[in-house]
């Protein structure tokens, strides 16, 4: 799918959302109910399989958004079952552009025991070389999609239960993975010994749910009952309830930070943290680090309001909805030229010109990329009369590309890899750009210390350069790793 509007070019894309429920009559459709609250995840293909007794596995896999494909009855029928797990996609690994349908998950495989599905959320940083490996003794690839490995890796395991063959082919991935998988009478859930990526567990009635965050819990009524914890696996039928397994050796979690400041919605739970409540937190920080005179504190919508609220409030400075969002715009519907395309900026969004003209406005957003959509934004403030513009930005600047399951550009297309916070400032046009520190994010997200320079308590790769598992594919391919003068 093309981006909706000009600007979701300038965001970094969370690569995707799992959903699984085990134990509930009719599965599948409470995985496509999940799986349209994680929509937010991945907008481009979703795919469900589902597994019933008498027709065994069944599966379905559509490009577009969840509420366009899963919500036909003609569809759902055929995912009948009361075991099922879903996927809803951007592409990171395996094809860019257009989307090729076989790259769409969950990926099947029929083993000498049984069948089993896998949906993967994260990036496996030595696919390359176990791509080659697998190939040339003879696994034959369907996608171009590094989670493909994983089968073929179950596959080749001598284990004698498809658990134990996941336990397998997982000790030979690095990089970053939560994997939801099924068989024809388990709910499988794991997380790499990271914890990069997030998996949580719930219950509803007599049956169990996996998921990517707890938002897409409360869409089914189920209850958080708790993560699943960094480098554990979880097996889970309705008979026996929830076994946990250590299959990694231990390791100190380094949980995302980038899913408290943007990709996981602001309704979910992480932790014990209300994300709405850290984005607040992240406001607040930012109006104790970088104060300015000015007469209006406005966010840049979405994402960037829980930290606009915290700002205004800890600043004094007025919180104020100086741009509106246009919530029923899709995708431009006219021929895109450039003309249309900057068009298409004020389809979206659009500047509350009797509130902005005159003020001199805080604009709040969470993230600068390439710089694009900050460039236009601050255009259509000052069009409608603004007399000052201030960035105050609620994450650090992102001058690193992820390998971990995040679609980031490349470093050199990055503003803050190339340009200091000033050369920033004067190449936005802005009368003035602040970033929050490192230690300020730390401090939203609780840990009252900072950041620990020895011992990192979340992966911050996008910020600090620091990559907690080195991207092997990525450094074969000429990608160089921070160096001690950086």
């Amino acid at each position: 799918m093309p981006p909706a509007h000009p600007f979701d070019d300038d965001k970094l894309r969370e690569e995707c959302g799992i959903f699984g429920v085990v134990g509930l009559s009719d599965a599948a459709n409470f995985v496509a109910l999940g799986l349209h609250a994680l929509q937010h995840r991945g907008q481009e293909a979703g795919g469900i399989v589902s597994h019933e007794a008498g027709q065994g596995f069944n599966s379905a896999r559509r490009f577009g958004y969840v509420r366009d494909n899963f919500t036909s009855q003609s569809l759902m029928q055929t995912l009948p079952g009361p075991l099922a797990i879903g996927h809803v996609r951007y592409s990171t690994a395996g094809s860019k552009g257009p989307t090729q349908i076989r790259d769409v998950q969950p990926f099947f495989g029929e083993f000498s025991m049984g069948g089993a599905a896998i949906a993967h959320n994260g990036n496996i940083t030595n696919a390359d070389a176990l791509r080659r490996e697998l190939i040339e003794r003879g696994s034959i690839f369907q996608s171009s999609s590094d989670s493909e490995c994983i089968i073929h890796l179950m596959a080749r395991s001598l284990q004698r239960d498809i658990p134990s063959r996941m336990e397998d082919a997982l000790r030979r991935v690095e990089g970053a993975f939560s994997v939801i998988a099924m068989t024809r009478t388990k709910l499988i859930g794991v997380r790499d010994p990271l914890g990069v990526r997030p998996l949580v567990l719930g219950k509803i009635g007599d049956g169990w749910v996996l998921s990517s965050e707890t938002c897409a819990l409360d869409i089914i009524g189920a209850d958080y009952v708790r993560e699943i914890e960094p480098g554990e696996m979880v097996v889970i039928t309705p008979e026996t309830g929830v076994e946990s397994i250590r299959p990694f050796r231990p390791r100190r979690s380094r949980f995302c930070i980038f899913e408290h400041v943007y990709f996981s919605r602001p309704d979910s739970i992480i932790g014990t943290r209300s994300v709405y409540e850290t984005r607040r937190q992240i406001g607040v920080e930012l109006a104790r680090e970088a104060p300015v005179e000015a007469d209006l504190v406005c966010p840049v919508p979405d994402s960037g309001t829980p930290a606009a609220i915290g700002y205004a409030h800890e600043s004094g400075i007025p919180y104020g909805m100086g741009i509106v969002r246009n919530q029923y715009m899709g995708r431009t519907f006219i021929e895109p030229t450039e003309q249309i395309r900057n068009m298409g900026v004020r389809l979206k969004l659009n500047v509350n010109r009797a509130l902005i003209e005159g003020k001199r406005v805080i604009l709040v957003d969470d993230s600068v990329v390439r710089g694009t959509t900050s460039r236009k934004i601050k255009e259509m403030i000052l069009d409608a009369g603004a007399a000052e513009v201030h960035f105050r930005i609620a994450s650090p600047p992102t001058a690193w590309p992820c390998f971990y399951g995040v679609d980031t550009p490349q470093r050199e297309k990055l503003l803050a890899a190339t340009m200091s916070e000033d050369e920033m400032r004067d190449h936005l046009q802005v009368d003035s750009l602040r970033f929050i520190s490192l230690d300020g994010l730390y401090r939203a997200v609780g840990e009252s210390g900072g950041r620990n320079p020895d011992q990192p308590q979340y992966c911050d790769a996008c910020f600090s350069g620091e990559y907690p598992v080195e991207p092997a594919d990525q450094i074969e391919k000429g990608f160089r790793l921070k160096t001690a003068a950086e």
